[in-house]
């Protein structure tokens, strides 16, 4: 259905051309709504991207933001803008199940800030998305829902943890996608599925009322069609929250200033040796990087290479931060209802058991500015130089994961295998008897393993450690890359 004055469908316009057909009384955000959800029921059978969809909540906040409009009332840009949320953001009256059995029957009484932000901003909540479990573990098949498909191709995997939001936003489901990103949850999914994602400047954005994976990582933010779409919706979520610790009491940025200029004197740093030394990196995506590196310099950017120092050392740092604070949030689970959990999440997150008060210490010397506080002298030191410590605390780092057994060190790998004699001894570790971690609990990985994950270990696995071989029919021998041969994104973003 073409919007009034325009050629495109509704599902193409952005946040920004909506907005203006909207404010100039050419399209009606109960429009807009059904749409989307017509769309959303034609289409995501196939993709899976939602959880829940909240039709009836959509169709009031449509009528909503009609009735403020027509009364002279504008509350902001997203104004009548159907979203969604990745369903780790709390929604009053919603359930909220960050896609696990441990949370399936979760109905908050409150919404997370992003949400009441959003909601007071006249946005029209679509319904909450698939991620992988605690925006963690996936894809996986074991999970009270389906894992979401990449809309360019359902066979293959949209990235993760925001997976629902990329293959959403994508599909034009709704004009913008609510992520998180602690590792690469909002980032992955966009490059995945060819849309825009941001990973906001840590304290910008709250994240009170969003279920956290790590707390000294968590970031919130958008997965939207545009560049602009993105600056819109970060004008709408951004701003200090004294109740969340990490927020930043600082004046709001002006997002869309810089928008209509161009790139000339900017100075742009490229480690392409990361990019050239990436295992399975194909020449295609080299080839895709130098060339928009070349295009930046025509364009009068300053591209210079320059080498990242010792990324496996931050690496194995981000590592030991992210999964001692997530066993540190989920220990209570892992001791009283261990089997609930996914086998993908619990095998990777169990490596935060081994960890030392030493080492997540270690860890925090060498990550500038942990915890969103002040920067203590360490970190301060480690910004001017970050290699200072890395002869002591980066050996120690590199000792703690050579200690650990390599299905687990790599979990990337690990997760999709049974487990081994070497594997660490997750019921030791947590100090729990047989009945948890013993016999019953290697007998349900064995079954979990024969229904959704058997035969990964043989040919077809994909990079990711996507489930195949004998899976393959449910799995659907999905993949890491988009389909070959694809240029943009398959609804033609105009």
């Amino acid at each position: 259905m073409p919007a009034t004055g325009t050629t495109k469908p509704l599902h193409e316009l952005s946040i920004a051309e909506a907005g203006a057909a909207l404010r100039a009384g050419e399209l009606t955000a109960t429009a807009l709504a059904q749409d989307a959800l017509a769309r959303i029921a034609a289409l995501d059978g196939a993709l899976n991207s939602f959880i829940t969809v909240t039709a009836e909540r959509a169709l009031a906040d449509a009528d909503a933001a009609d009735a403020a409009f027509k009364a002279g009332i504008d509350a902001g840009p997203m104004q009548g803008v159907p979203y969604a949320l990745k369903d780790i953001y709390d929604t009053a009256g919603i359930r909220t199940t960050c896609h696990s059995k441990l949370l399936v029957d979760n109905v908050p009484a409150a919404d997370s800030v992003v949400a009441a932000k959003i909601k007071a901003g006249g946005g029209v909540l679509l319904g909450k998305l698939s991620t992988h479990e605690f925006a963690l573990g996936g894809p996986s098949f074991d999970l009270p829902f389906p894992p979401a498909r990449n809309p360019w191709n359902p066979e293959h995997i949209p990235g993760g943890s925001s997976s629902g939001s990329g293959a959403a936003e994508a599909a034009g489901l709704c004009r913008m996608a609510m992520g998180s990103d602690t590792g690469g949850s909002i980032r992955g999914p966009a490059a995945y599925c060819g849309t825009v994602g941001l990973k906001p400047t840590y304290g910008l954005v709250s994240r009170r009322g969003v279920f956290p994976l790590s707390y000294t990582l968590d970031h919130c933010g958008p997965l939207s069609w545009t560049v602009e779409d993105a600056a819109i919706t970060m004008e709408v979520i951004t701003g200090h929250d004294p109740l969340d610790p990490a927020s930043a009491d600082v004046p709001a940025p002006d997002f869309r200033s810089g928008l209509g200029g161009d790139v000339s004197g900017l100075k742009i740093a490229l480690p392409r040796h990361f990019f050239a030394q990436a295992e399975g990196v194909s020449p295609e995506v080299l080839a895709a990087i130098d060339k928009a590196a070349d295009l930046l310099a025509k364009a009068g950017a300053i591209v210079e290479e320059v080498t990242i120092p010792d990324y496996e050392l931050f690496n194995a740092v981000g590592r030991v931060i992210m999964f001692s604070e997530a066993f540190a949030i989920h220990e209570k689970d892992y001791r009283e209802r261990p089997l609930d959990f996914g086998r993908l999440t619990f095998t990777r997150m169990i490596l935060g058991a081994t960890t030392s008060a030493a080492d997540l210490t270690q860890a925090y010397r060498l990550r500038p500015g942990a915890g969103g506080g002040g920067q203590p002298p360490a970190a301060q030191a480690v910004r001017r130089d970050p290699l200072r410590l890395g002869a002591g605390a980066g050996r120690a780092l590199r000792q703690l994961l050579g200690r650990l057994p390599a299905k687990l060190a790599d979990p990337d790998h690990a997760v999709q295998r049974h487990r081994q004699p070497g594997d660490v001894d997750a019921g030791r570790v947590l100090g729990l008897g047989p009945a948890a971690f013993g016999a019953d609990r290697r007998a349900a990985l064995r079954r979990a393993d024969g229904s959704a994950h058997r035969g990964a270990d043989r040919e077809g696995a994909g990079p990711d450690g996507a489930a195949a071989g004998d899976s393959r029919a449910q799995a659907g021998g999905m993949r890491r890359r988009c389909a070959e041969g694809h240029t943009r994104c398959p609804h033609e973003r105009g």
